[in-house]
C-alpha cells in the first residue's frame, strides 16, 4: 500500500486510473483498499469526484474487458489452466459459474460486489460465450455502483479518514452484502419492467 500511495502522490489521477485498470484486469490489488484511498487522495489533491468516477469506470471496463476477451478466446481451457496453476481459484471460478446458472446475465453485475467472484467473473463470462452486448452493459452497471460506493467512501469522508477507515475494516463484511442486495433489487425491478412491457406489447 505504501508503494501505491507513493505513486498516487507522484503521478496523481493518472496513477489512480492505471492501478484501478490493473485491479479489474485481475492483478493482485484490492479494490476495497485502492478505491477508497483513491477517493481520499483525489479530495486532498482537489480532483473532482465527477471526473474521477467516470475515468475509474472506464478503467474498470477496459481492465475487465481484457479478462473477458481472454475467456472468450481461451474458452473452458483457460479456466482449466487457471485452476491447474492456481488451485485456490477453483472455488471462486465455481462460484462464478453458479452465479451464471442462478442469475444469468445479471451475474456479471452482481458478481462485481462479491469477493473472489468479482475477480474471475469476466473469465467465466467470456468462456461461456456471453455476448459483448450483454456483458459490457451489465459490467458497466456493476462497476459504476461498486466504484461509486468505494470512491465516495474515501472522497467525502477524507477529513475523518483515520477513524472511518477503522470502522470500514471492521464492518466491510456487512457493507458488501448491502451493496449486493441493492444491485439484486435493481436487476429484479428492471426484469419486472421488461417483462411487463413485453406482455403489454404482445396483447
Amino acid at each position: 500500500m505504501e508503494t501505491i500511495l507513493s505513486l498516487f502522490d507522484r503521478y496523481g489521477i493518472f496513477a489512480m486510473i492505471v492501478i484501478i485498470f490493473l485491479e479489474y484486469a485481475c492483478f493482485p490489488i484490492s479494490s476495497e483498499l485502492v478505491l477508497p484511498f483513491s477517493g481520499a487522495v483525489a479530495r486532498m489533491e482537489g480532483i473532482s469526484f465527477f471526473l474521477l468516477l467516470p475515468l475509474s469506470v472506464l478503467a474498470g471496463l477496459f481492465g475487465t474487458g481484457l479478462c473477458y476477451l481472454a475467456g472468450r478466446i481461451g474458452g473452458d481451457a483457460i479456466l482449466t489452466k487457471l485452476v491447474t496453476r492456481f488451485p485456490k481459484t477453483e472455488h471462486a471460478i465455481a462460484s462464478s459459474r453458479k452465479k451464471f446458472e442462478t442469475y444469468g446475465a445479471g451475474a456479471v453485475c452482481i458478481g462485481r460486489v462479491i469477493p473472489l467472484c468479482r475477480t474471475y467473473i469476466a473469465f467465466v463470462a467470456g468462456a461461456v460465450g456471453q455476448s459483448p452486448s450483454v456483458y459490457f452493459p451489465y459490467s458497466f452497471l456493476g462497476i459504476t455502483i461498486w466504484n461509486s460506493a468505494l470512491l465516495s467512501f474515501g472522497y467525502f469522508l477524507q477529513d475523518n479518514w483515520g477513524a472511518v477507515s477503522g470502522y470500514y475494516a471492521r464492518y466491510k463484511q456487512y457493507v458488501i452484502p448491502v451493496l449486493l442486495i441493492g444491485i439484486a433489487l435493481i436487476i429484479l425491478l428492471k426484469r419486472r419492467k421488461y417483462h411487463t412491457s413485453s406482455d403489454v406489447s404482445h396483447k
